[in-house]
This record gives structure tokens, C-alpha cells and sequence, in this order.
């Protein structure tokens, strides 16, 4: 029922944003007050389970990405940057602005997470270390790949321009790991 719950939560925020009563929520699910009070004891206790379950999870991926020892350290480096947070499509900017103006502490919580690439900064320390990454000022670099990601946050540029989520992250990616420029002779003044 929690996961149910959940689920309706998101949709309710993607129609209506953040605003919207535990009344409204029981009636999208079709379900009593009591029921949904049984399995949550407010919006910020659901708030709070969506944030726990996509950082839990974020963090599991992560996790199994950078252990598996079949794929190459730029694998793991591609692989990583392209972890999307379960519940994708709650994590939207006007969501994220309703929840920093309504729900600081959580909004807080998750834009301290998703500005904290621990993680990918060890693969690319270890990628500059080796060679296969350019040595360039880690900082800059982490932001970079940050500001990249943040894109697939602005969910109303891909429903205009008919691009998926999973697709625009794998082009950012790529962007990111291999430039632009097709290599062909003469088309860049550094080949």
C-alpha cells in the first residue's frame, strides 16, 4: 500500500504540484483518510519516503556500479554519471521549487545530495591518476558533470521537445566524456 501511496503522491505533484491535500490524495487513490493516515502520518512523512527511497537507491546503484569488477574504470565512470534517482520523474524544477519554498528541510536535504558527487569524484581522481582522464581541475569538472545532470530536471523541455529522460542522459554523457567534435582531420585546430 506504502508503494501505491507513494506512487499517487507523485502523480498528484505532477498535475498540481506540491499543493494538494491528504483529502485529495485519499480520493485519488480511493481510499479513507484513515488508510492513507495508517500507512503515512503526513505529506512530509511521504515527502521524506520518496527522498529516503531515491537516495537509498542512488546510492545502491552507485554502489554496484563502482564493485563490479567486469567493467572497465571508464565504464564505471560512464555508468555513474548516469545513475538516474528512482522516482525520476518527482524530481522535476517547479516540484523543487514548491518543495524549497514549502518544505525547506526536505528540499534542502535533497539538493545537499544531489550536489554531493563523492563518488565520481574518487573515479575521476583515480581516472586522472591513471591517465585516462585529462588532468583538469577536479572541482570544476564534478560541477560540470552536476550542472549536466541538473538538465533532466527541467522535465518541461523534454516533453516539449519529445526527448526521454534516459535518452537526453545518455547524450549528456557522451557530451561529457567524448565532446562534440567527430575527430575527422581538420575540423578542430588541437588534432
Amino acid at each position: 500500500m506504502k508503494a501505491r501511496i507513494i506512487q499517487a503522491f507523485i502523480e498528484e505533484t505532477r498535475y498540481n504540484g506540491i499543493k494538494f491535500t491528504m483529502d485529495e490524495l485519499a480520493k485519488r487513490l480511493g481510499i479513507s483518510k484513515r488508510t492513507l493516515y495508517e500507512n503515512f502520518s503526513s505529506k512530509v512523512d511521504i515527502l521524506d519516503a520518496i527522498i529516503d527511497s531515491t537516495l537509498n537507491e542512488f546510492d545502491y546503484q552507485t554502489r554496484q556500479i563502482i564493485d563490479n569488477t567486469d567493467w572497465t574504470l571508464a565504464e564505471k565512470i560512464k555508468k555513474t554519471i548516469a545513475v538516474l534517482p528512482k522516482y525520476n520523474e518527482f524530481y522535476d524544477l517547479r516540484i523543487l521549487e514548491q518543495l524549497k519554498r514549502s518544505y525547506p528541510e526536505q528540499w534542502e536535504r535533497v539538493n545537499r545530495e544531489f550536489n554531493q558527487w563523492d563518488d565520481i569524484k574518487e573515479l575521476l581522481e583515480e581516472g586522472i591518476r591513471t591517465g585516462i582522464v585529462k588532468d583538469i581541475n577536479i572541482d570544476l569538472l564534478i560541477r560540470v558533470i552536476i550542472e549536466a545532470s541538473n538538465i533532466t530536471l527541467d522535465k518541461h523541455f523534454f516533453l516539449v521537445h519529445s526527448i526521454a529522460v534516459t535518452e537526453s542522459v545518455e547524450t549528456i554523457v557522451d557530451v561529457l566524456l567524448t565532446g562534440i567534435l567527430t575527430g575527422k582531420k581538420g575540423e578542430c585546430p588541437n588534432s
